[in-house]
């Protein structure tokens, strides 16, 4: 038995959310306030609804709180029938399935549909407001703001308004219910309407036998602070749920042993010790003499004997350290495998009792304290930890496992590039305000694997790039893919020339303080097509015009045309050459074909396009099309003062001549021959194309020839200056 899916309304930022579940393992991603503690914080509230956990004002999405406000607040009055059609308030919908051989014992009195081949189940979970509480609501708020308005003249006194009243009389129109719902499996829908109140029908309290959700917060109590044992007090917690499931009896019992001889040892010290109290105090005896004798004796008890004195020691090199002498990072580690086992013998639960059918472990951000390495090692080792599942022992003494089902939301790229099960990424993405969408990564290798054999090889070579290179995309803000090393090594000075040369717009951030990604994806950045549409982020690609002309080949020894072996067709042969060049009529650039659906290279198209004729977006059939409200902005070269460059050193050495010439003698990677034609004649191509060396030493060659940290002394090529300012913008 497993849950499927968990739908969320109206929680925090989860104004309509769903999130799929896998068997084992589901690895939540998501950047800062995408959700995860929204998931996490509402999984807590509705299914174990304990008192110091309620549902507070706080926990209502803003723009549903507004909506609510608005109806309380309106003249009109909706009609009871009208009301009953929707709920008022949050909602948690869990679709569980079943399969054969699980047991149908908890869940029989939940089951709408006794089809063969239907196995699922709904349960809901509402906290919501009747109609009677709505009208009660509208009546006594309407009365409150008639009091507030008396009270508006008063020397400082500030009028309160809805969000305070509402915040204080919450708990007063909005109770929890509890519902089975029937499931549309036509149509994967749950219908709202057709429900069993569980409180109504005493089915409520079978809920605990059905789901049981644990979790570890990222707020842990982990400290290294000399006086604090929080290892230590985790070693009593893990005795405390073993005894209680009493599945290790040879061991607890040999425990119990030895207490209760070192009980007999310590009861005849202490009869000697305390001897001289003893005596004193049988002198003031009753009736007789020795009539109010005590004895002091031993009792330890197993589980304060451990809260008060096991200690965690920390054994390096042959010395022993107490615990806080442990990185906080290590330790954190080692008090989540102490929680994770504590959580899993409450799951357990005693010997006379069985786990519920379902159990669900959310581990909250593991990666914090922790150096990359050690989130390399949690990740690889947890699931040989926690996919065996429960332990439950049998009466032969033989063991079954019952599997569980844990979340992990993380927003450290090291977890997410040594998770080994790629499929199980859940992707948490900020749609719009106040609304968080949840994106299964398997559903991203659908749409590669649709396509034909090519896309399969694409989806594996995204899934090892990302793993090995660049899971940080997962958790950037903005992207930029580029073509090689040059780009690479000179954009963060770009970057810092834009902040410095460029003013800021009103709310603007400087690029360098914004989370953007910088990805070297060489000339296959259409093979990331499909991912840069997933992640739905802002992004550029920068790549090269590389425009060129044919012209039919000739013999190099005597200058006659070639032909082909039926001696009519002739054999052309690829010049590359400027865009300024008056035979450039082509470009060979696969990703400008693929991104702008072109079959035919017609340099031409290219360069007359517009800068916001370059941003493009997915259309319903899935196709790139041009569009003004795209998010992925292509960018190459664009003639700027007479000249349309082929590559970004063409485009590079051109705008830049006087910072070339300057330097003339510290070009190490630039060929003299072609540096002399450079200067004397402005052969801006041939330098590009025949006189670099090596393109990524050339760039730190830049760098380093540049007169101050602020590059004040070269210029950024129009189009990646164009490029980056619409990048640094909302």
């Amino acid at each position: 038995m497993k849950i499927e899916q968990i739908q969320i309304k109206n929680y925090r930022l989860l104004k309509d959310f769903k999130l799929d579940l896998e068997e084992s393992l589901s690895l939540i991603l998501g950047k800062n306030n995408t959700g995860k503690t929204s998931i996490l914080s509402c999984l807590d509230k509705f299914i174990n609804n304990s008192d110091n956990r309620k549902i507070q004002a706080e926990d209502f999405n803003n723009i549903y709180k507004d909506y609510i406000k608005n109806i309380i607040e309106s003249t009109d009055l909706i009609d009871e029938k009208e009301f009953n059609k929707q709920i008022y308030g949050l909602t948690l919908r869990l679709i569980i399935s079943y399969g054969e051989n699980d047991s149908l014992a908890n869940i029989g009195d939940l089951m709408r549909d006794l089809e063969l081949e239907n196995n699922k189940i709904v349960l809901g979970y509402d906290y919501s407001m009747h109609y009677d509480k709505y009208l009660e609501f509208k009546k006594e708020f309407r009365d409150f703001k008639i009091n507030e308005e008396a009270k508006k003249n008063r020397p400082d006194y500030k009028v309160k308004d809805f969000d305070y009243f509402f915040k204080k009389n919450i708990a007063k129109y909005f109770k929890i219910r509890w519902k089975s719902l029937l499931y549309d499996y036509a149509n994967n829908l749950i219908i709202e309407e057709n429900f069993i109140d569980l409180e109504k029908n005493n089915i409520k309290s079978n809920l605990k036998n059905i789901i049981s959700f644990k979790y570890i917060s990222a707020k842990r109590d982990v400290t290294n602070k000399e006086n604090e044992k929080t290892l230590s007090g985790q070693t009593s917690m893990i005795y405390e749920t073993s005894e209680k499931n009493d599945e290790d009896e040879i061991k607890i019992e040999k425990f119990k042993e030895a207490i209760e001889k070192t009980d007999d040892e310590l009861s005849t010290v202490y009869e000697g010790l305390f001897s001289d109290i003893i005596d004193k105090i049988s002198q003031f005896g009753g009736m007789k003499k020795d009539e109010s004798k005590i004895k002091i004796i031993s009792t330890l008890q197993s589980k304060e004997l451990l809260k008060g004195n096991t200690t965690v020691i920390y054994d390096h090199e042959a010395t022993i350290f107490p615990e806080h002498y442990n990185g906080l990072g290590y330790m954190n580690l080692l008090s989540m495998i102490f929680e994770i086992e504590i959580l899993i013998n409450e799951f357990k639960r005693s010997k006379d009792e069985k786990p519920a059918d379902i159990n669900l472990l959310f581990i909250e951000e593991p990666e914090a304290h922790t150096h990359p390495q050690m989130q390399y090692v949690f990740i690889k080792n947890i699931t040989n930890l926690l996919d065996k599942g429960i332990e439950i022992k049998q009466k032969d003494k033989k063991s079954t496992y019952q599997l569980f089902q844990y979340v992990i939301s993380t927003h450290s790229s090291h977890i997410v590039s040594n998770c080994d099960n790629f499929d199980a990424i859940k992707y948490l993405k900020k749609e719009s305000v106040g609304n968080v969408k949840s994106k299964n990564l398997k559903d991203l290798e659908k749409e590669y694997k649709a396509e034909d054999i090519e896309g399969k090889k694409h989806y594996k070579f995204l899934k090892q790039y990302l793993t090995l290179n660049r899971a940080e995309l997962f958790f950037a803000d903005k992207a930029i893919f580029i073509e090689g090393d040059t780009e690479r090594i000179l954009l963060p000075a770009m970057m810092k020339k834009i902040d410095l040369e460029e003013n800021l717009e009103e709310n603007e951030l400087p690029i360098q303080s914004q989370n953007i990604s910088i990805v070297e994806v060489g000339a296959y950045s259409s093979v990331f097509e499909n991912f840069i549409d997933f992640i739905g982020i802002k992004s550029i690609v920068i790549t090269d015009i590389d425009s060129y002309y044919e012209e039919q080949a000739k013999n190099k020894k005597d200058g006659k045309l070639k032909f082909k072996d039926d001696l009519v067709t002739p054999i052309m042969e690829v010049i590359k050459c400027s865009g300024n060049d008056s035979k450039a009529n082509k470009t060979s650039n696969t990703s400008l074909h693929y991104f702008f659906s072109k079959t035919e290279n017609d340099l031409d198209f290219f360069k007359k396009l517009n800068f916001d004729s370059k941003r493009i977006a997915k259309n319903e059939h899935r196709n790139w099309e041009l569009s003004k409200s795209g998010n992925l902005l292509i960018i190459y070269q664009t003639e700027e003062s007479g000249y349309h460059a082929r590559s970004f050193e063409d485009s590079f050495f051109h705008v830049n001549y006087k910072f070339i010439c300057d330097n003339i003698k510290n070009w190490n990677n630039l060929r003299d021959k072609w540096l002399k034609e450079f200067k004397e004649n402005k052969k801006v191509f041939e330098l590009a194309e025949k006189g670099v060396i090596k393109k990524p030493s050339l760039a730190m060659e830049i760098l380093l020839n540049s007169e101050n940290s602020n590059y004040s002394c070269w210029k950024i090529p129009n189009y990646i200056k164009e490029g980056l300012l619409w990048l640094r913008k909302d």
